[in-house]
């Protein structure tokens, strides 16, 4: 592997981590990045910000080269390239480069559809301040493939702690008399996704009559780029209204178009949530709350 320094940026994508310390807390093993095209075809970033350690990556940041939409390829595809990946020092605006020594070129094909470095930096080396590479918590990865075609994009992962409006209220008036499975709340924007609570009066599945059922979910889900994951660090609480001793639950998750919402289905059980001593249900109005203290935001630019 040859490393060696240059000024001037990658071609063709750059990928900025914000708070790099509270994503690699998730327990993620990797993050894959948006989709760029390079070469005329698309490609994406996986990063490992513990390393992996199925390839000896331990004590090491692991990033590939990740080839995407094969499907649209011909059964008998492969894609020979040479390409670069990069860390940013951000003191002395030098890019570190990362390459095979000699050049070589890497046949991505259906057995194979990515190509990258376990070991791309000592962990050691890279939360070092004093190199540049994680400055303010924040890093900057890149790659070019080759022929190079300048056709950069920017992808930006944030970790926003204790945005702004993070809370969501759902008041459940008339309680006694609510007749429907489950109610929603209206939809709030928190960093750059929109969130709901959904509520089970009695309970669902298998707690249906015995419990209160509580979720959190990511709405339009269905319509995230592929493979793209919303981190979420939570509160789920129903408001006790005589004093503060509240009924609440701590969640962390990612959330993406397979996994929409999460949370309890049992809750608590409807014999304290209806116990008029417990002060949850109070002139027969319930409030629920869902309060969100970390989440992720990713933004693209051209």
């Amino acid at each position: 592997i040859r490393r060696i320094t240059r000024d001037f940026p990658p071609a063709h994508f750059l990928f900025k981590v914000e708070a790099f310390s509270l994503l690699a807390k998730t327990g993620v093993e990797k993050y894959e990045s948006d989709a760029f095209e390079a070469s005329g075809y698309k490609w994406r970033l996986s990063l490992y910000p513990n390393g992996d350690n199925k390839s000896n990556g331990n004590g090491f940041i692991s990033l590939y080269l990740v080839i995407e939409e094969t499907e649209n390829l011909p059964p008998t595809w492969d894609v020979n390239v040479s390409f670069r990946l990069f860390v940013l020092d951000q003191i002395r605006d030098k890019y570190l480069t990362i390459e095979d020594g000699d050049g070589a070129v890497k046949r991505f094909h259906w057995m194979k559809t990515e190509w990258g470095f376990a070991q791309l930096i000592s962990l050691d080396s890279f939360n070092d301040t004093s190199n540049g590479y994680l400055v303010g918590d924040c890093c900057i990865f890149g790659a070019e493939v080759f022929p190079l075609a300048r056709n950069c994009k920017w992808e930006c992962l944030s970790m926003v702690k204790q945005p702004e409006d993070n809370t969501i209220i759902f008041k459940m008036d008339h309680f006694s008399k609510l007749d429907r499975k489950y109610y929603e709340s209206s939809v709030h924007t928190i960093g750059d996704s929109k969130w709901k609570l959904t509520v089970y009066p009695r309970g669902n599945v298998k707690f249906k009559g015995k419990a209160l059922s509580v979720f959190l979910e990511l709405v339009e889900a269905n319509k995230l780029p592929p493979k793209r994951k919303v981190y979420a660090q939570y509160k789920l609480r129903v408001r006790n209204q005589m004093n503060d001793n509240h009924m609440e639950f701590s969640v962390e998750r990612w959330f993406s178009a397979t996994s929409v919402n999460w949370g309890y289905p049992q809750f608590m059980t409807l014999k304290v949530l209806h116990d008029p001593s417990k002060g949850y249900i109070v002139c027969d109005s319930l409030i629920v709350e869902a309060e969100i203290n970390l989440v992720s935001r990713v933004k693209r630019f051209s």
